[in-house]
């Protein structure tokens, strides 16, 4: 079995969870922030990746991040074209830990419109792709917004979301198609049935042979999104924190059957730089235990 193959066989039958460890450049001081690093600590973009990736190395190098509970992370361009232990990120990651390494490949929002922000232009992404390829990514993650229940909003999210997905499966690489919905969003329920119907058109035009993952916020009504859960065309559903709280965001995700969490704050909330390697180590424990036991449903 390939090294693909193998990735693809763990998402379809094993029970477990994406780690998000894709904080970028305009997120990673809040979560500096959270673990216990102010931005008095630190000057400029290079000191400020270093600590980020410090603090990364830390939470995948603990004992309980492994694939028994984890499917696969998420990582920032910058995570991937670093080392862990000596060994390239991604490579530490498959070979060492049996964690699927995943790239968030979207350059940011681009300002709201019609209730919604759509990707900005990514007109490197053939030259990413490869690159990733070659440094042994599975897939990739790009994130939209959805504010408002707009339909037209919503419907030129979700062109993008796959118009961008069908690039990177012809780059041999597998999407997590990510079109949040804001939690804060005034009709939710609204725009969440709207996406869903978007979102079913496209998976219904994608060719035999051709898989996506879908990351989605955590929905109103439960298990609104288990048809996706057996579509043939999906490979998994995932869903977001969104800004909730572990727990709060572990209880709602235990309703969705058959969605695992792909949690990023919600996963590091609680870890500080300042505690000792045996307090780091039980917190994470906690942490992906919690998330786990919610994803087994």
């Amino acid at each position: 079995m390939s090294q693909l193959e193998a990735q693809k066989a763990k998402f379809r039958s094993q029970t477990g969870f994406i780690a998000a460890l894709d904080q970028s450049g305009g997120s990673t001081p809040k979560a500096l922030r959270l673990y216990g690093i102010q931005e008095s600590e630190y000057s400029g973009d290079a000191q400020m990746m270093d600590l980020i990736h410090r603090m990364r190395t830390r939470i995948i190098t603990t004992p309980a991040f492994s694939g028994n509970r984890i499917l696969g992370a998420i990582l920032f361009e910058n995570t991937m074209d670093r080392e862990i232990l000596g060994k390239p990120t991604a490579d530490y990651l498959w070979n060492v830990k049996q964690v699927v390494p995943i790239l968030k490949v979207d350059k940011g929002l681009a300002d709201e419109a019609n209730g919604v922000q759509v990707m900005k232009p990514m007109p490197d992404l053939d030259k990413l792709l490869a690159r990733a390829k070659a440094k042994g990514i599975f897939g990739t993650k790009m994130r939209s917004v959805i504010k408002q229940a707009d339909a037209g909003g919503i419907k030129a999210v979700v062109d993008q979301q796959f118009a961008v997905a069908k690039q990177i499966i012809a780059a041999g690489l597998v999407p997590i198609v990510e079109p949040e919905v804001d939690i804060k969003c005034p009709d939710k329920a609204g725009a969440e049935n709207l996406l869903k119907a978007e979102i079913r058109s496209h998976l219904d035009a994608l060719a035999e042979g051709q898989f996506v993952m879908l990351k989605l916020t955590l929905p109103e009504k439960d298990d609104l999104y288990a048809d996706f859960v057996k579509h043939p065309r999906v490979l998994k559903v995932v869903a977001l924190s969104g800004g909730y709280s572990r727990d709060e965001a572990n209880k709602r995700l235990a309703r969705q059957h058959g969605v695992v969490a792909s949690f990023s704050r919600a996963l590091t909330e609680g870890l500080t730089a300042q505690q000792s390697d045996k307090e780091f180590d039980a917190a994470i424990d906690r942490a992906i235990e919690s998330i786990y036991q919610a994803s087994k449903t």
